[in-house]
C-alpha cells in the first residue's frame, strides 16, 4: 500500500490554495514510497482548478459529488473519505492543518481506527516506514514521529510545503456519492470582507501588538498590508485581541492561527512564547519594537529598534516606491 490519498478543500466550487500545499506535500510522500498520489474533492459538482492538479503531483483526480457537499459536512465528508481509503487500500492520507481540516481529520481518523500526526511540517521514508516533524513544547522543539502500520493520517502545515509544479497531466474521475450530510448541517459560511485575506493563507502577514497603544492605530499596519498590493494580511497578537481591538480570526500564536508566510512583520509585539509558536516558521520575520530587548528580535531575520509610527509610514512609502 504505497499510493497516496491527498484530501483537498474547495469553497463555493473553487480549489482553496492551500490544496495546492497538500498534494506537494503527498506527492513527496508518494515519491518516497514510490506510488501514486489520487487527489480527491467533496463537492456538489465539479471544481474549479482541478483539473490544473496533475501540473502539481497528482497522478488522478477524484471528485465525489453530493448536493450537500456544497458547504462543509462534517459527517457526510468523513464518511466518503472513510470509506474511499478504505476501499482504496492507501499508504497515508494527507490533509491540510487548516481549520476545515482540524476539524475534519481526527474524524477520519477515528473512523479508520488510525492515530493522527496533526501540523506536520516536514515527511519522509526511513526503512519503508513513514516518518514526520512537527514543532512540539510552543516551537521550541521538534518531534519527530515514525507512524507503525497502514495508513498513516497526516495533517500538514499550510503554508510550509510550498507548491511545487511538475510537466505532467493528471487523469480525472467523478463520482456521485449518495445519502445525506449528516445531523450537522452548514447553512451558510459569513466571508471576510472583500479584500481581506486569511491571515492563515497569505503569503505576507503584517501583525501589531500591544504597542499600536489603541485600535485605531492599526490602520498604520493596513496602510503597510495595502502596499503590498492584496498580497499581504493584518495579524494581531493574544493580548491586542484579548482587549478587542482586533476579531480573533486575525490573531495569530499558539492560541490562535499558526502560519508561516514568506515574510511576517512583527510590529509592536514583544514576542511572548505563545506568539511565537504561532509564526516562528515564517521564512523571513521583520521585527520592529523600541524595546532593544524585547524577546521578539531572538527569532527575527531583520530587527528596527524604533518608534514604530515613525519607522512603518517610511517602510510603506518605500515599499510604494518599489512597486512603482
Amino acid at each position: 500500500m504505497s499510493n497516496v490519498l491527498a484530501v483537498l478543500e474547495q469553497r463555493d466550487g473553487a480549489l482553496r490554495k492551500v490544496s495546492h500545499e497538500v498534494v506537494t506535500g503527498a506527492r513527496r510522500l508518494a515519491d518516497a514510497l514510490s506510488g501514486n498520489v489520487d487527489a480527491l474533492i467533496l463537492a456538489a459538482g465539479p471544481a474549479r482548478g482541478a483539473d490544473q492538479l496533475g501540473r502539481f503531483g497528482a497522478d488522478k483526480v477524484i471528485t465525489l459529488t453530493n448536493a450537500a457537499f456544497g458547504m462543509y459536512a462534517p459527517e457526510g465528508y468523513a464518511g466518503a473519505i472513510a470509506a474511499r481509503v478504505t476501499g482504496g487500500g492507501y499508504g497515508a492520507v494527507v490533509f491540510a492543518a487548516s481549520a476545515t481540516g482540524k476539524d475534519l481529520a481526527p474524524r477520519v481518523a477515528a473512523r479508520l481506527g488510525r492515530p493522527l500526526a496533526q501540523d506536520i511540517t516536514d515527511l519522509a521514508v526511513d526503512g519503508g516506514a513513514v516518518t514526520l516533524t512537527r514543532p512540539v513544547y510552543a516551537g521550541k522543539a521538534l518531534l519527530r514521529l515514525r507512524v507503525v502500520g497502514t495508513p498513516a493520517v497526516i495533517s500538514l502545515r499550510p503554508n510550509v510545503f510550498t507548491p511545487v509544479e511538475r510537466p505532467k497531466a493528471g487523469t480525472q474521475e467523478s463520482a456521485a456519492v449518495a445519502g445525506p450530510a449528516g445531523r450537522v448541517v452548514v447553512k451558510e459560511i459569513k466571508a471576510a470582507e472583500a479584500g481581506m485575506l486569511d491571515v492563515a493563507e497569505a503569503p505576507i502577514v503584517v501583525s501589531g501588538g500591544r504597542g499600536l497603544k489603541e485600535p485605531a492605530n492599526f490602520r498604520v499596519l493596513e496602510e503597510l498590508a495595502a502596499a503590498f498590493a492584496g498580497r499581504a494580511a493584518v495579524g494581531a497578537s493574544r493580548a491586542v485581541v484579548d482587549a478587542g481591538w482586533r476579531p480573533h480570526a486575525d490573531q495569530v500564536g499558539q492560541t490562535g492561527k499558526t502560519v508561516s508566510p514568506t515574510l511576517y512583520v512583527a510590529v509592536g509585539i514583544s514576542g511572548a512564547i505563545q506568539h511565537l509558536a504561532g509564526m516562528r516558521t515564517s521564512k523571513v520575520i521583520v521585527a520592529i519594537n523600541k524595546d532593544k530587548d524585547a524577546p521578539i528580535f531572538k527569532v527575527a531575520d531583520y530587527g528596527i529598534v524604533g518608534d514604530l509610527f515613525e519607522v512603518v509610514p517610511k517602510l510603506t512609502e518605500e515599499i510604494k516606491k518599489l512597486r512603482g
